[in-house]
């Protein structure tokens, strides 16, 4: 089953991740949502659209902009509306 990790803490954990371009991407209600925290910095794909970020807090330590979703995503990329997959330094295992 697919997880991601950081600093020893299971951010998401998954039977059911959409696999998008080789990353792994969570559904909302398999996340730690007390590790995220809303960052502003935002990013466009082309087919894809705009993906917005998530800081990822543990004990303290924050990794910035570690976790990215799609809130609107463009229809062909609808299976990972709000689901959110991890990077810098973010372990996923499956």
């Amino acid at each position: 089953m697919p997880k991601a990790i950081w600093n020893g803490t299971v951010l998401a954990e998954s039977e059911t991740t959409e696999q998008v371009e080789g990353n792994h991407y969570f559904p909302p209600e398999s996340l730690s949502r007390e590790h995220l925290r809303e960052n502003v910095k935002q990013t466009f794909c082309p087919w894809k659209g705009t993906a917005s970020y998530f800081d990822v807090v543990v004990d303290g330590q924050v990794n910035e902009a570690a976790a990215w979703y799609y809130p609107e995503p463009k229809p062909e990329a609808s299976n990972i509306r709000d689901h959110v997959a991890f990077w810098k330094g973010v372990e996923v295992t499956e």
